[in-house]
């Protein structure tokens, strides 16, 4: 409208008629106004914000792959929000904090960031006994918040994980790793990789075999479990004490097969001398019956 007003003749260019107009000048422009029946930008921002929605849907579902705070930032962005450095700090700048301040923080929403020269053990062992605690747990189930504060907490504790797991790799290559993120030369790139996985499976190894010894010490403490070894020593011991029965018991029909085998053939032998001795006695008799008819 301005820039119609402004090019405009300052008289019509042609006679006008009192009851036809086809035609405006500037001096029209002072009597109206022209008021845009819609916002061209409604519809764009409209766009703009149901599009951040979907993402944050999707990001919702998998937050790890995310960068939530720059998402934040832009959706307020969008929604025409200033100063959004104030409303979500910049995790960079962020100051190293005890693992007590940052269960503080986790508990109002504020955000918390893992360094990488931090004890990570003793972090990671106050962050799970605040998740462990049953006050407090009793407490945040009230909360409306609680999922959310939950994830953000084990996401904080995956730090302290990821970096807890370097210094392992560490200790076990004798020779600490490049800084994070560091973009390395090829050939270097390649060369360590090699020593990290040899590494890595050293840590493995080593991992697994700490963790089987405490699976087999809690196993000899568990009551349950020492009553199932127990249950099991009674039951070797009883098929032991059956098989021994049932050997003996083999044993003794072998035996007494033996000695009536042995005496069925004592039977068949003096059957067959007192056969010879009769037969033997006939033969005496008839010769000597020959020789009386001789």
């Amino acid at each position: 409208a301005s820039i119609i007003r402004d090019y405009l003749p300052s008289e019509y260019n042609y006679d006008v008629d009192s009851s036809v107009g086809r035609s405006v000048k500037q001096a029209d422009y002072d009597d109206i106004d022209v008021i845009p029946v819609s916002d061209p930008n409604a519809t764009t921002l409209a766009q703009r914000v149901t599009q951040y929605q979907a993402v944050l849907q999707l990001a919702a579902q998998s937050p790890q792959i995310y960068d939530m705070p720059e998402l934040h930032k832009r959706m307020l962005g969008v929604l025409g929000i200033k100063d959004v450095d104030k409303l979500i700090p910049v995790t960079k700048q962020m100051e190293p904090r005890d693992p007590v301040s940052e269960n503080m923080d986790l508990l109002v929403m504020k955000p918390v960031k893992a360094f990488i020269y931090q004890d990570h053990e003793a972090h990671i062992a106050v962050h799970m006994a605040a998740i462990n605690d049953p006050i407090l747990r009793q407490q945040m189930q009230q909360n409306p918040m609680a999922g959310q504060m939950m994830a953000a907490s084990q996401a904080h504790i995956n730090e302290h994980i990821a970096f807890l797991y370097r210094r392992k790799i560490e200790e076990q290559l004798g020779a600490p790793l490049p800084a994070p993120n560091t973009v390395l030369p090829e050939d270097f790139e390649v060369q360590i990789s090699r020593l990290m996985a040899q590494a890595a499976q050293q840590l493995l190894a080593q991992n697994s075999q700490q963790a089987q010894m405490q699976q087999n010490m809690q196993a000899q403490q568990d009551p349950v479990v020492q009553m199932q070894q127990a249950e099991l020593q009674l039951k070797a011991q009883r098929e032991q004490r059956e098989a021994a029965k049932d050997s003996a018991e083999l044993q003794l029909k072998q035996q007494a097969q033996t000695q009536k085998v042995m005496l069925e053939q004592q039977r068949i032998a003096s059957m067959e001398r007192i056969n010879n001795q009769n037969n033997q006695v006939k033969m005496i008799d008839k010769a000597a019956e020959i020789q009386r008819g001789q």
